[in-house]
């Protein structure tokens, strides 16, 4: 699958539809929408970000999320950070609400924080 590249630095809390393949073993797999959590300064010099999956299945765990976009819900799978280039976004969504992207921050800077 040829993947278009995205010109525009991704910004945090923006959702990108991002080609996670290949994988290995148990990480979440195909083409999928993604939450931006690098910082945006990381995001205008480098040609990498850091993305949090989303997923509408699995189970409820203090590392994932619940979240509502696009009229879907589901959750933002912390546990399951990438560090992708940016050749791997096919193309930007939209936004997750604020109150959402805060709740990611809190959970990655409990999981990071001894």
């Amino acid at each position: 699958m040829e993947v278009a590249v995205v010109q525009a630095a991704a910004t945090r809390g923006d959702v990108y539809l991002i080609e996670l393949n290949p994988t290995r073993g148990s990480e979440i797999r195909k083409t999928r929408p993604c939450l931006i959590v690098s910082p945006d300064e990381l995001n205008e010099h480098l040609h990498t970000v850091i993305v949090a999956p989303m997923t509408t299945g699995g189970q409820t765990y203090p590392w994932r999320v619940r979240c509502r976009f696009r009229n879907r819900v589901g959750f933002v799978a912390i546990d399951q950070l990438r560090t992708v280039d940016s050749e791997r976004l096919v193309r930007r969504l939209g936004r997750i609400v604020p109150g959402t992207l805060t709740a990611v921050l809190a959970v990655l800077q409990e999981m990071f924080t001894p």
